[in-house]
């Protein structure tokens, strides 16, 4: 795919931001060659800024459930921008974001908003330490909850990537009271409270993991972990960052019928817009700042352009209740490229639910961290490549979750099944 300039404003990139994206799975280096730069995205489409269409299955790395440029969520921050862009005071969209999270998330009786996952898992985490008053937490290979000191231990997303689980800079002494168990294994969580009695302040996962690629949880381990969380007094955090609103309304505790003690939530309560929001029990959201004595604050949280993004998000989900046509989309998608696979002898496995998916080039069942390491990521290199040439682009990564948008008509559908059916035939 030629891309003079693109490759001319990564060039100049490179000489100004490390690695010339300010977001590492950008750069594409697990895929090679250099990124495209957008110029703009409309709808199920992106526009490089050499003027090329893509297929759009990264959808801002899940925020875009409507597409990009939504008209309704464009009037809200268009209209939002009149009265100015950050007051340093409350605002009522603020109220009225904090009401619909409510409504949708039955678990949650109170939310804080902030400005990134991570800001989300990051509080989540110090609130849980604060109410327990342990300091061990509990989190799984390959699930990634932003880019914290005490979680970029074994992370997925581009931590997972770029070959480096772990990263520079952690100390030590904050990774010891970090226990990484393996995702869907029973045995290891058991063991693991075992050797830490009363001692591990929360367990915190993603219910269906989308940063090492997407996993789906094994039948009756979701509530196995509730059992085990409740029996020790310990908090559940569930990190629905990326299945939260996307999976259905409610989350993956919807779809599964699961009470986590707190939920971290961004992506699309922004609209497409920075944001991040964490809620849950009211007895232990209490202890935040200035009620409690857990601190937490930011200059941006709750951000008027944000929150008025996000309102009219999630009232658009209200309204149209998407997530059935996301699922026979999504569906329709995976049996694409299962039968392209199967009819060129390669083995694949596509993990996908609703409108989030993967695809992995391997004969094992994906169900944690190592099954996903087994897949071929050198197979997965030239598959991409020729999807993207063929005008379709998906995640730059063997290890991301795919997405779909309700912007993806019938007639995308096709498009994208054929162009990824022939990318297959090539391999």
């Amino acid at each position: 795919m030629s891309s003079p300039v693109s490759d001319q404003l990564f060039a100049r990139a490179l000489q100004l931001i490390p690695g010339g994206v300010n977001s590492p799975v950008r750069a594409f280096r697990s895929v090679g060659g250099a990124p495209f730069f957008t110029r703009s995205a409309q709808g199920a489409t992106l526009t490089t800024a050499d003027g090329r269409e893509l297929i759009d299955f990264v959808c801002t790395w899940g925020p875009a459930i409507h597409g990009h440029n939504h008209p309704v969520i464009k009037a809200a921050i268009a209209a939002a921008l009149e009265n100015g862009t950050s007051f340093g005071t409350p605002n009522p969209y603020e109220v009225e974001m904090a009401g619909l999270i409510v409504r949708f998330v039955p678990s949650i009786k109170k939310v804080r908003m902030c400005n990134s996952g991570t800001e989300a898992t990051m509080s989540a985490i110090r609130l849980a330490r604060g109410f327990t008053r342990r300091d061990k937490i509990i989190k799984f290979s390959g699930c990634y909850h932003g880019h914290s000191d005490s979680l970029l231990i074994k992370a997925g997303s581009g931590a997972l990537t770029h070959g480096h689980p772990d990263s520079a800079g952690v100390p030590a002494s904050f990774a010891r009271e970090t226990i990484v168990l393996p995702y869907n294994d029973r045995a290891a969580l058991d063991a693991a409270f075992a050797a830490n009695p009363d001692e591990i302040a929360c367990v915190i996962l993603e219910p269906y993991c989308g940063n090492v690629g997407f996993i789906m949880p094994d039948a009756g381990y979701l509530a196995y972990v509730r059992e085990i969380t409740a029996k020790h007094d310990t908090v559940l955090i569930f990190d629905e960052v990326m299945t939260g609103f996307r999976i259905a309304r409610g989350g993956v505790q919807e779809r599964e019928n699961i009470v986590p003690d707190l939920t971290c939530l961004g992506k699309i309560i922004g609209g497409g817009l920075p944001v991040g929001a964490f809620g849950g029990r009211a007895d232990i959201m209490d202890l935040l700042a200035p009620l409690g004595p857990v601190y937490q604050a930011g200059t941006l949280s709750g951000n008027p352009l944000a929150m008025a993004a996000g309102i009219a998000g999630l009232k658009l989900l209200e309204e149209t209740d998407p997530y059935e046509r996301l699922d026979t989309l999504g569906r329709r998608l995976r049996d694409a490229v299962l039968v392209a696979a199967r009819a060129k002898g390669i083995p694949v496995q596509v993990p996908q639910c609703g409108s989030m998916f993967s695809i992995f080039f391997t004969d094992t069942p994906v169900r944690d961290y190592d099954t996903a390491l087994k897949g071929d990521a050198r197979l997965f290199v030239r598959f991409f490549r020729a999807a993207l040439d063929g005008g379709v682009y998906l995640a730059p990564s063997a290890y991301e979750a795919g997405f779909l948008s309700t912007a993806h008509k019938d007639d995308v559908i096709d498009r994208s099944c054929e162009i990824l059916s022939k990318a297959i035939s090539g391999l």
